[in-house]
């Protein structure tokens, strides 16, 4: 066998190498981003879902909240028209969310004390569950929004490895149609660069199997 033969040969096995490992990390890559893109859709069904559950725990809230006051006020109301028998009617159909903030409301003689707090809605004992249900929905909304922008850009990292990829391809190609040797080791030479480059960055990208 001769030298340049021989030479020819040596490149066309490299290049062989090159694309064979090439065409894996393409699949690879192009299979992580549709797993990626998977997880994304995923995590924005359960932002979706969270802000609907977050919306109806408002809604909830606000309409106990219009009760709480509306019966406050018709007791109010009773209470000043010294009309004892009308304000125990309401009092007995506070909601029970709404009793404790009026018993500690009370028990700071508002009526005497200028310095109480002017209704039992201003009380740290005026809780609704509803309200905390909003606010733990609106976080796992928001964790979940944050998700969602963590896999697109995951996903869209693996599509870049792609195009990576697919640049060794082309030059691992080339190099098998040049004639220079010269030539045709430079053109494998940046091919490798550019899969081994592409392969480093790429371990360091999580690996999603789960959707």
């Amino acid at each position: 066998m001769t030298a340049p033969r021989a030479a020819s040969d040596r490149v066309e096995l490299v290049a062989t190498v090159l694309l064979a490992l090439a065409a894996v990390a393409t699949a690879w890559s192009s299979y992580q981003a549709t797993r990626w893109n998977g997880e994304q859709a995923i995590a924005a069904g359960r932002a979706n879902a969270a802000r609907v559950e977050a919306s109806r725990a408002q809604g909830l809230a606000e309409f106990q909240q219009q009760v709480d006051v509306a019966t406050f006020i018709q007791w109010v109301d009773a209470t000043a028209a010294g009309d004892e028998t009308v304000a125990d009617f309401y009092e007995q159909r506070f909601r029970p969310e709404f009793k404790p903030a009026f018993e500690a409301w009370t028990a700071t003689d508002p009526l005497e004390d200028p310095d109480a707090p002017p209704t039992p809605f201003a009380m740290p004992e005026y809780k609704l569950s509803a309200t905390t249900d909003e606010r733990r929905a609106d976080v796992v909304a928001k964790a979940e929004a944050d998700a969602v922008h963590r896999n697109v850009v995951r996903a869209s990292d693996y599509v870049l490895g792609v195009v990576l990829f697919a640049t060794t391809l082309f030059f691992a190609g080339l190099s098998t149609r040049l004639t220079s040797p010269r030539v045709r080791w430079s053109a494998l030479a940046l091919g490798w660069v550019v899969f081994v480059g592409a392969v480093g960055w790429m371990l360091t990208f999580p690996v999603s199997f789960t959707v």
